[in-house]
């Protein structure tokens, strides 16, 4: 528990000290990633989801921070993930509201959460660091919450999405960010920075 509750506490410190929200990059002189703002509860729903499957929950030790070098090869790997999820599961919307939220690992049948759980283990299974791969709460324009996986890559934060077959950079994506897992710490969310979103 003490463990716990330091893992907690550094990383709320890196949020508050906005270490995390801009990694300097490629063409435009600087990529932007997700600027993260407050340490805040996790989805219920993702409580119960880690219950479910502790290992994909586990946090892991950093001995390299950051976000992830996206080689031709690791793109390539993206893709072919997102497209192949995005195909293996038919969509069924949770019609039950917060009371029918379950987040399940390669359903037949699923909504937006199991894609984005779905994805995250699949890139993980294939030796992606979780510190790279964040689910995270988004609204649509039509008002509706939505689950979407981000990619934090050296060329900036990416989207993979279950509504769309397009890896988008996060600015791109048509969404109202609301919170986010953190890197490193699995279990801890926080809320998104909106004068960055």
């Amino acid at each position: 528990m003490v463990r716990w509750i330091l893992q907690v506490s550094v990383a709320v410190g890196v949020v508050l000290s906005g270490g995390l929200s801009i990694a300097w990059g490629h063409e435009h002189g600087f990529v932007e990633h997700i600027g993260f703002e407050t340490a805040t509860l996790a989805p219920m729903a993702y409580t119960q989801f880690c219950l479910r499957y502790p290992g994909e929950c586990r946090t892991r030790k950093i001995f390299r921070g950051g976000p992830i070098r996206l080689s031709a090869d690791r793109r390539g790997e993206l893709a072919r993930v997102n497209a192949a999820v995005n195909a293996s599961i038919v969509p069924e919307p949770n019609l039950q509201g917060l009371a029918g939220e379950v987040w399940l690992i390669g359903p037949d049948r699923g909504d937006c959460n199991d894609y984005a759980v779905t994805k995250r283990h699949e890139l993980m299974a294939r030796g992606w660091p979780a510190r790279a791969l964040l689910l995270s709460e988004v609204v649509t324009t039509w008002g509706e919450h939505h689950l979407v996986l981000v990619v934090r890559t050296s060329e900036g934060d990416l989207v993979l999405d279950s509504l769309t077959g397009r890896i988008k950079p996060w600015l791109r994506a048509p969404y109202r960010w609301v919170r986010m897992q953190m890197p490193g710490v699995a279990r801890l969310w926080t809320t998104i920075n909106s004068r960055a979103a």
